[in-house]
């Protein structure tokens, strides 16, 4: 089987290039540059190549058209062009989807991100973000009031992707998912109508939006909560891999008794300046990651234990401001390196679980490849359950496996490796998946990150605002769900 992504042999980019050409009018893409204020490329066009491309290197597709929208009149023309010309559609926010979600093949490429804007109001603790902006650039607008929500771990990462599909980053524990946080939002349904979803109108629509993903529509802009947050303690100690099991028995034990003022995770990986620098001694290590919102002072004695246990070879910790700290990990996701992602709920982090995941780190195939092991509850799991599309509140553990390489012709190991490790954690899995570290994983389980009875009310809303399901490139909801198998198979 072709791994997910990969690449096409250049001889075949002469005849997508006649494909595309002849599935596209050209008097139809005429008519569309006419009325698009933004810039719209086809093939061939200056800047094409790289208007095509998204961050999983991977990813090797060759849209008809990228069409770079700068409002929202923009956006309706290009939906209205993909479905009048039966043209698949792409919706790029910040292209960092490890099943590519953001470009497709022959088709059209909605490109949000010349729409950047970010509106902060400090009196209501709100902030209304367009769908094109990343979170190092909403975080740069909201600090200046001293304000964040939760993001992500990395500055570039799209604000749209992450949130839509739920939404886990340095503050989750304090403050919640990304979506939990989202107030209202604006978009753009398949008719082209342009719709708000608050909870005083279309609450049936917010509600999917909130971790339902982009099965609904393209949204224009997202309205947050904010809360008092500008300078953290925060960063990563570093350990050897061989103490591992008792770093992580400690990480297990100190994770249950902290505060919700301290968001964690634990990895195995490679320093990054070390993984891409290709050193003699770049070597996996065990870290843990921690952000302590609250006092300073509080924090300092909050987060000893964590420094001081090992000790470690490298402490990272300090006072930072909430966009620096969002910015430290950028290094271990550069653009362009081959990519593949899966997940799992795990029930708790025992000794079995701690084994099969330091035998994986120890047989990583790739200096880059990553295995970040992060603790939930706090705000997450005192959501109700059925408030957000987004599910699986009660799950301890989440834990990411993210193979990274360079060299494309090494792709089936290093996607054999994260399955295997996949399937290592399913004795110990607390049920279900996180839509947004799936790569193209099949609709089994799409339908596991909702459930029964989330899955058949996302459907209700998927056939009201997308019958015919021009929405599809994404985590996608389906009505008749084949019984294929888990990732992992």
């Amino acid at each position: 089987m072709t791994p997910q992504g990969a690449g096409h042999h250049p001889s075949e980019k002469a005849i997508q290039g006649e494909t595309s050409r002849l599935l596209v009018d050209r008097g139809a893409v005429a008519e569309l540059r006419r009325h698009l204020s933004g810039q719209l490329l086809r093939q061939g066009d200056p800047g094409f190549d790289a208007a095509r491309r998204v961050w999983n290197g991977s990813i090797d597709r060759y849209p008809a058209v990228v069409a770079s929208c700068v409002g929202v009149a923009d956006i309706i023309r290009t939906v209205e062009f993909a479905r009048s010309n039966g043209l698949p559609l792409a919706v790029r926010g910040g292209g960092h989807s490890v099943a590519g979600f953001g470009t497709c093949q022959d088709g059209v490429v909605l490109d949000l991100s010349p729409m950047q804007s970010v509106q902060v109001d400090p009196d209501r603790r709100t902030a209304r973000a367009q769908g094109g902006a990343t979170w190092g650039v909403f975080d740069r607008e909201t600090h200046k009031c001293g304000l964040a929500t939760t993001g992500g771990q990395v500055s570039s990462t799209g604000i749209g992707g992450l949130t839509l599909g739920g939404g886990i980053g340095w503050l989750v524990r304090k403050y919640g998912l990304s979506c939990d946080n989202l107030l209202s939002v604006q978009l753009v349904t398949a008719d082209g109508s342009c719709v708000t979803a608050s909870p005083t109108e279309n609450e049936d629509l917010l509600w999917g939006v909130r971790g339902g993903g982009g099965n609904f529509g393209v949204v224009t802009s997202f309205e947050y909560r904010l809360h008092p947050v500008d300078t953290v303690l925060a960063g990563v100690v570093l350990h050897p891999l061989s103490r591992a099991r008792r770093v992580l028995q400690f990480f297990r034990d100190y994770a249950a008794e902290a505060p919700d003022e301290v968001s964690l995770f634990a990895v195995f990986w490679t320093p990054p300046h070390l993984a891409l620098a290709r050193t003699d001694n770049a070597a996996p290590m065990i870290g843990l990651g921690a952000c302590y919102t609250g006092s300073l002072d509080q924090g300092e004695e909050v987060i000893r234990p964590l420094r001081a246990f090992g000790p470690p070879v490298v402490d990272q910790v300090r006072v930072m401001t909430y966009p620096t700290l969002q910015r430290l990990l950028d290094a271990g996701a550069p653009a362009g390196l081959q990519n593949y992602g899966t997940a799992a709920y795990i029930r708790e982090l025992s000794d079995d679980v701690i084994e099969a995941m330091m035998h994986s780190a120890l047989t990583m195939r790739s200096p880059l490849s990553q295995v970040y092991i992060s603790p939930l509850q706090g705000a997450v799991s005192r959501v109700g359950e059925q408030e957000t599309a987004f599910s699986h509140r009660d799950a301890p553990y989440l834990v990411n496996i993210l193979p990274m390489w360079s060299d494309p012709q090494g792709s089936r190991g290093h996607i054999d490796w994260a399955r295997h490790l996949w399937a290592q954690l399913q004795p110990f899995s607390a049920g279900g998946v996180y839509a947004n570290f799936l790569g193209e994983d099949g609709q089994r389980q799409v339908r596991a990150s909702y459930g029964r009875a989330k899955y058949l009310r996302l459907m209700g809303l998927k056939t009201k605002h997308d019958p015919a399901n021009l929405f599809r490139l994404n985590q996608n909801l389906v009505s008749d769900v084949p019984s294929g198998s888990p990732a992992g198979s």
